[in-house]
């Protein structure tokens, strides 16, 4: 029950969020979700000197996504370019402040593309014809890739996908979790988007779900360097805001790219 509430709370707030919300509002909510992982992220990789440079960073690394607003591709790329542009200047302003200032500037530039600017696709995405329904497919893919990898990985699950990166996940668990994500968006699929075929559904919910599992072991990599289980608490038995998007935001940007480019006519 300490997760399955808190799942079924944010699984209805985020409909209600895709199909009744106005975009700015969407882009709002998804900024604030942006900064939360933000904070998640830089709190687990290391120890900034003050809460006030914190916000600095994160305010910097968000510029991505704030540019996303404007709905285009250019604005979110100079808001890229900003970005680290920012968070350069504040390293040299502070630089005597930090124990490994090229460390911390590796990892607040990945965090850069990682967290704001994969954001910012999720943003474009949903000024997108039909963006609030390709966005619920997405989050099918994940969740149904989750789900389905936790239960085929418990019933079959022998040999392990990345023991060295993530002990729990399973050759068959990835294997069940994509066929779930397959499933999940051919029928949703079939009631929101009757135009696409079942076949481009299923193909891309294969590739979007592969892409997820990279993204959650990328989350993974991060939790096992830094010597942390969760990236927070905010989501009570769910962990961080991190723990649960790192699929998403990865992905994310792979739909836009294939909507982009009239992959699905």
């Amino acid at each position: 029950m300490e997760r399955l509430i808190p799942g079924l709370l944010m699984a209805v707030l985020w409909v209600l969020l895709l199909f009744l919300a106005p975009p700015l509002i969407f882009w709002f909510v998804i900024v604030l979700g942006a900064a939360t992982a933000l904070s998640e992220f830089f709190r687990m990789t290391g120890t900034l000197p003050s809460s006030g440079i914190l916000t600095l960073f994160i305010a910097s690394s968000l510029i991505p996504v704030l540019a996303a607003a404007e709905g285009s591709q250019v604005a979110v790329l100079i808001g890229s370019y900003l970005a680290l542009l920012g968070l350069v200047v504040l390293l040299i302003s502070f630089y005597t402040r930090f124990t490994d200032p090229l460390a911390f500037l590796l990892r607040s530039g990945f965090s850069v593309f990682y967290i704001s600017l994969c954001s910012a696709f999720i943003v474009l995405l949903r000024f997108l014809p039909e963006g609030s329904s390709w966005l619920l497919l997405l989050t099918a893919v994940t969740a149904g890739s989750d789900t389905g990898a936790y239960y085929a990985g418990r019933a079959f699950g022998k040999r392990k996908l990345c023991p060295s990166i993530s002990p729990g996940k399973t050759v068959n668990g990835a294997i069940g979790g994509i066929l779930a994500a397959v499933l999940a968006v051919v029928l949703i699929g079939f009631f929101l988007l009757p135009e696409v075929s079942s076949i481009q559904l299923a193909l891309t919910a294969a590739l979007l779900s592969v892409v997820g599992i990279a993204g959650d072991l990328a989350e993974s990599i991060i939790e096992r360097g830094t010597g942390t289980k969760d990236s927070g608490s905010i989501l009570g038995g769910h962990g961080g805001l991190l723990d649960r998007i790192d699929s998403l935001l990865l992905a994310a940007p792979l739909l836009y790219l294939l909507l982009h480019f009239g992959v699905f006519g």
